[in-house]
């Protein structure tokens, strides 16, 4: 199935680094709203990071991330992908990073699992010349790594942010 991002960046003058996923998974387009399934841990994980409780709403969430000068989003803007699976992504075009690097203050990006780390490297470092640090997936399907384990690499974020 060919999908074309649906979500709009979160991020704002102050946002300081920058997290990307791959692509919205099929429950997070439809409640349209990134990292959408129950089972996925991103915000739990963030939660966690910054000690902080996040209500489980879009209003609460893009809150937390302004507040804590994180920027969002995903490093595709258009792919075919069957279902939500990172593996099967064919005819990647990637997102357009210019307008959210010029009006915030992100030297910083992340991405969460090794798909949306080398589809960055490939189709956008070339452009934004700014590096990407490889975070663990939140994903349920990534079931490597503990919510602690995740929760120690994400801290890395936190530590960027207050410096």
């Amino acid at each position: 199935m060919h999908i074309t991002h649906p979500l709009d960046p979160i991020y704002n003058s102050e946002s300081k680094v920058l997290i990307l996923g791959t692509m919205p998974s099929v429950k997070s387009r439809e409640v349209s709203f990134y990292y959408g399934h129950p089972q996925n841990r991103f915000w739990q994980v963030l939660s966690i990071v910054f000690n902080e409780q996040i209500e489980d709403n879009k209003e609460a969430k893009t809150n937390f991330l302004l507040n804590h000068n994180i920027a969002l989003y995903d490093v595709l803007k258009s792919c075919d992908i069957k279902d939500s699976s990172d593996s099967s992504i064919k005819n990647p075009v990637p997102n357009n990073f210019s307008k959210i690097l010029r009006d915030s203050q992100i030297k910083t990006v992340f991405t969460t699992g090794k798909k949306a780390y080398d589809l960055y490297n490939k189709y956008c470092y070339p452009k934004t010349n700014i590096k990407a640090i490889l975070l663990p997936s939140p994903s349920p399907a990534n079931c490597k790594f503990t919510i602690d384990e995740l929760s120690t690499y994400y801290k890395i974020i936190k530590e960027i942010i207050n410096n």
